[in-house]
């Protein structure tokens, strides 16, 4: 295992995309998840000696489309993000199994993912690339994205069995949906394909005063919901000490990929990069 991370909004904007791999190959990452592969980029992080981490999918909610012609068309973009993975990428693709409408039920989801993903997960092993669900599960008040808890992970992997599809374990989103992230992590440990480094901390004045529902007005912190907030590894109700030992159990050996969505970190580039390498070295300091 290696401590990489995703690009910020804000570093991407002010330094380039350019400027960001020579930042993180200078400040000793390892690897850097991408927006998307191309032959320039494998190109820069070959030059920085650095790893591409994943590449994002892109799709969006197309798959997941009622519109049967919509998703046809999600399908052949799908199809082309994987064979520019496989030729240009790290070989994991990142993407989050949401819906054409975020309105749609979970369940109505489910029926459309049994018609779309299979042969996008049958095209991504003749490419050997694989899929890793990211746990985020969409904006409020409907949550509808797939793959953020057990259930709906124990029927996606029901009707795609291939180990072409994964998840991306990130237990910020498991936590704060109430979620054990520690069991989850025993029962899905074999389809670990990629592993966010983000936190969750819960805050109790926040929960008396809003409860689970969260701010009905106004807005404490840009990435949270009252009673909620991400957090850099080490600020929250996350052990990484366990998730690393479990990890390394399981075979996983991968990029911790520096998630930054910490409201302390994000007003500048400066507390950009002073959350990453404070997230970095708390890690490190875990790993062997």
């Amino acid at each position: 295992m290696h401590v990489g991370m995703r690009i910020p909004g804000r570093m991407q904007r002010e330094l380039g995309f350019e400027g960001v791999v020579n930042w993180a190959s200078e400040r000793g990452l390892g690897s850097v998840d991408v927006p998307d592969a191309s032959a320039q980029a494998q190109k820069q992080f070959r030059d920085a000696g650095l790893e591409i981490g994943t590449v994002d999918f892109g799709i969006g909610g197309g798959l997941l489309n009622k519109d049967g012609r919509a998703r046809r068309k999600a399908v052949t973009a799908a199809k082309k993000r994987i064979r520019d993975t496989a030729r240009y990428g790290s070989g994991v693709i990142f993407f989050c199994v949401e819906p054409g409408e975020r309105t749609q039920t979970r369940g109505e989801s489910l029926d459309l993912f049994e018609k779309s993903y299979p042969e996008v997960i049958a095209y991504a092993e003749e490419q050997d690339v694989h899929l890793a669900i990211e746990p985020y599960p969409g904006g409020g008040p409907y949550y509808p994205n797939l793959g953020c808890t057990p259930e709906t992970l124990r029927v996606i992997f029901e009707i795609v069995p291939s180990p072409n599809l994964g998840i991306c374990f990130d237990p910020s989103h498991f936590i704060r949906i109430g979620v054990d992230y520690q069991r989850l992590l025993m029962e899905f440990g074999d389809r670990v394909r990629h592993v966010h480094a983000k936190d969750t901390e819960l805050l109790a004045d926040g929960l008396y005063n809003y409860g689970t529902l969260g701010q009905s007005s106004g807005r404490r912190y840009g990435h949270g919901e009252g009673w909620w907030r991400y957090c850099i590894p080490g600020w929250g109700a996350a052990d990484w000490r366990w998730i690393v030992a479990r990890l390394e159990e399981i075979g996983y050996d991968g990029p911790l990929a520096i998630e930054l969505e910490d409201d302390r970190f994000m007003e500048t580039v400066e507390l950009n990069k002073e959350g990453i390498l404070t997230a970095k070295d708390f890690l490190e300091g875990i790993l062997r």
